[in-house]
């Protein structure tokens, strides 16, 4: 098990994947806490989801500067994410969820598996909606507004359940629902700022019932916020396809490790 001084360079590490990509932090942070520090489940999601929310609000200034936010999907995802939370944070507070954490590490290892796999077809995926789009527009805009309140609700759930999902999961269904709108930066700052207040309201209530390690939680952040910063300067100068590739083996590897042991 690494110490907690490498906490900072985790944080570091990762903060600057959610500014270049907007995708993955939340996927690969999760693992690193569980297998590299040897975290319990609780701690990692409970600290994970506050480090999310406050790496992410780092970044969001340059996102919004920079003009990048579609704010008419952003709210849409909101209507459905938003109240899946405060569901989830119900049971957790009821004593549902976190009695026999096993099942939620499976969980979590499949969900960093679909992330790795949205990376690698997350192009493909975008292409054959594109025709769809094209080819029957009528239909497809029709149901664009309640598929993507319907995506929120998976992602608010998810995301207040494991602390995953957010990131690659909501990318690759936002280029699903907008192929054609869902271009890089504004793909990566719409996914970023949809997914703070998920995460943040689980992160407070799972902070009000002292489930965060705020030690750990600091020294994450001493490394994320600058790396955040930095990553989303460089956003629009960096190619974004490699950054994805090389995520996406990462979480390959991390979600194998969990579902496997």
């Amino acid at each position: 098990m690494l110490s907690f001084e490498w906490l900072p360079f985790a944080g570091g590490l990762v903060g600057l994947i959610v500014g270049l990509t907007g995708v993955g932090g939340g996927a690969l942070m999760a693992p690193i806490l569980l297998i590299g520090f040897g975290l319990d489940l609780v701690t990692v999601v409970a600290t994970d989801l506050l480090f999310a929310t406050i790496t992410k609000l780092a970044v969001t200034r340059v996102h919004q500067k920079n003009q990048f936010v579609d704010w008419q999907i952003t709210k849409r995802m909101w209507i459905g994410s938003i109240p899946a939370t405060l569901l989830i944070v119900w049971l957790a507070q009821s004593g549902y969820l976190f009695e026999s954490p096993e099942w939620i590490i499976q969980v979590l290892g499949v969900l960093i598996l679909l992330s790795a796999i949205s990376l690698i077809f997350g192009d493909r995926i975008q292409a054959f909606q594109t025709s769809n789009r094209i080819g029957n527009p009528d239909k497809f805009l029709k149901l664009q507004p309640s598929m993507t309140t319907a995506s929120g609700v998976v992602l608010g759930t998810l995301v207040t359940l494991t602390s995953v999902g957010a990131g690659a999961l909501g990318a690759v269904l936002l280029r699903a629902l907008y192929p054609l709108r869902m271009q890089a930066q504004k793909l990566i700052a719409t996914d970023t700022v949809h997914a703070i207040p998920v995460s943040l309201l689980g992160g407070l209530s799972y902070l009000a019932l002292e489930l965060t390690d705020l030690k750990v939680l600091g020294l994450l952040l001493l490394g994320s916020i600058p790396m955040a910063i930095v990553g989303g300067c460089l956003v629009a100068r960096l190619p974004i396809k490699l950054t994805r590739k090389l995520l996406a083996t990462a979480l390959l590897v991390a979600g194998l490790k969990l579902l496997l042991g």
